[in-house]
């Protein structure tokens, strides 16, 4: 089978970089679906989990945002921030969904509530892709 290099960079390191199967990301029109020999391809991304599949196995990050450009055997998605779900702590990524709701309402300009929006839509990546592991490890079944 047909494999694609995946790597993901973030403005302190390169977070990964292998050959897999399968990317799934979210970029400003949803989510996007990358095979091998994809059509090239660049994007915004927004903050939300992101799958690779490698050998029938399915691993999960979560990324803050950033921008996906996909070539014909190649994806490179320049990232915010990445981290694996595995290592997401789940109480510091409420706490922050909190104080983002907070902010938000009582955000005095518009530019603080565009700054509390995005801090919430990305502890909700958060939340959501530490949620897919927890479902994965208790027996859930596949990630969806």
């Amino acid at each position: 089978m047909a494999t694609l290099r995946l790597e993901i960079v973030t403005p302190e390191k390169m977070v990964f970089s292998d050959d897999v199967d399968t990317v799934l990301a979210w970029g400003l029109e949803g989510q996007l679906g990358i095979l091998p020999h994809h059509a090239p391809l660049m994007t915004m991304l927004q903050p939300g989990d992101l799958v690779y599949r490698k050998g029938g196995k399915e691993e999960v990050l979560t990324i803050s945002g950033g921008f996906l450009e996909v070539r014909p055997d190649k994806v490179v998605i320049l990232a915010d921030a990445c981290e694996r779900a595995e290592e997401i702590d789940e109480a510091r990524a409420e706490a922050a969904k909190q104080r983002a709701q907070e902010a938000l309402k009582t955000a005095a300009t518009e530019v603080d509530a565009a700054a509390a929006e995005a801090a919430l839509r990305r502890s909700l990546a958060r939340l959501r892709a530490a949620e897919k592991i927890r479902r994965k490890r208790g027996g859930g079944g596949e990630i969806r």
